[in-house]
């Protein structure tokens, strides 16, 4: 079967004095296209996030990934190694609610702009920072489904001080899927059963999915810890959410 051909280009979002870039990958054929963001791990829009972003667009979206440490380090990005950790890690910590929401809604607004994409809501998905992230941007009224992987801190911690994450859960607007490995150590069974749980309290649509033997970052074939299984799955279940919520 031959793959959807896709037109993919780096764009430039505006917002007052900051210009941020933002990969942007969509189907060639005209049509009518839900929108999807795209929201990066700590590595940036690297060659798997641009990858993720074509996997959607393929699917019949329009995707953007936007670079949410603009602010930090323009252009950034990187590989998977701990040197690249600790970098992506110093960024992630100067970055800041308010503003990841802003950059997000940046997107969102750029794709109302473009004549193919459809008006009525939009998804999200993101990796590892960009899991927790995507928890933060299922708050925003545009955003109809969410798709959020391995977000390490949701339960205990934001971005720029401030309650945690999870204290917003009553705020989110539409569906919300969660993706996490039993053994990752950075994000605690706990924690996983205590978002749940504020979801269900919350009466959020939701799905949440453990993934047993799944490590972090298992969805990426550019890491150690990728699980051909679990992420074959997830990808599956991310695709029924956005046909579910965003295609009919």
């Amino acid at each position: 079967m031959t793959e959807p051909a896709l037109v993919t280009e780096t764009v430039t979002l505006s917002q007052d004095d900051l210009q941020i870039a933002a990969y942007l990958a969509q189907p060639q054929a005209l049509g009518s296209y839900p929108g999807i963001v795209v929201l990066q791990e700590i590595f940036g829009v690297n060659e798997h996030i641009r990858d993720v972003t074509e996997r959607i667009a393929k699917l019949g979206y329009v995707a953007i990934a936007p670079a949410l440490f603009q602010r930090q380090a323009p252009g950034f990005e990187t590989g998977y190694t701990a040197e690249a950790i600790e970098i992506g890690r110093g960024y992630a910590m100067q970055t800041t609610a308010s503003e990841l929401l802003s950059d997000i809604q940046s997107a969102i607004d750029y794709l109302k702009t473009l004549p193919q994409v459809k008006k009525d809501g939009f998804g999200c998905i993101g990796f590892c920072f960009g899991g927790h992230v995507t928890y933060l941007a299922a708050t925003l009224p545009d955003i109809k489904a969410a798709a959020s992987f391995y977000g390490a801190g949701i339960a205990t911690r934001t971005f720029g001080g401030g309650n945690p994450t999870i204290s917003l859960t009553p705020q989110i607007k539409g569906t919300l899927y969660g993706f996490f490995g039993t053994e990752d150590a950075s994000i605690p069974q706990d924690q996983v059963e205590q978002i749940e749980k504020e979801l269900e309290n919350y009466n959020i649509s939701h799905r949440v999915f453990r993934y047993d033997g799944a490590d972090h970052g298992f969805f990426c074939d550019r890491r150690a810890s990728y699980n051909p299984q679990a992420a074959a799955d997830a990808w599956e279940q991310v695709q029924q959410l956005f046909k579910t919520v965003l295609a009919t």
